[in-house]
């Protein structure tokens, strides 16, 4: 069984600053990738910035140059600076854990944190 605790978030004007930290425990001997994913009202489920256990990262086109993701392995712990927040950016933010495991990838989800930005 995995765990992940999320924290961060909230709500934050449009060009401010929000930082998302999550960490993982439990059976997490074979991560292949941590990241961040979003969910806005009436949208699907969108990927916003993921690490590989290879070190590669991927970002969304929406926001590159604004979100750094940053993984700090000894912890399991998986962070998301999110700079000069737009209005479109509002959405649930999902933590993301991939295990790999014979071949076999399984996927864990955070509870969800809200991430509104507003005037």
């Amino acid at each position: 069984q995995v765990q992940l605790v999320e924290s961060g978030g909230g709500l934050v004007q449009p060009g401010g600053s929000l930082r998302l930290s999550c960490e993982a425990s439990g059976s997490i001997d074979n991560i292949y990738a941590m990241g961040w994913f979003r969910q806005a009202p009436g949208k699907e489920r969108e990927s916003v910035a993921v690490t590989t256990s290879s070190g590669s990262i991927h970002y969304a086109d929406s926001v590159k140059g604004r979100f750094t993701i940053s993984r700090v392995n000894a912890k399991n712990t998986v962070t998301l600076q999110m700079n000069s927040l737009k209005p479109e950016d509002t959405a649930v933010y999902y933590c993301n854990v991939a295990l790999l495991d014979w071949g076999i990838r399984t996927d864990y989800w955070g509870q969800g944190t809200q991430v509104t930005v507003s005037p």
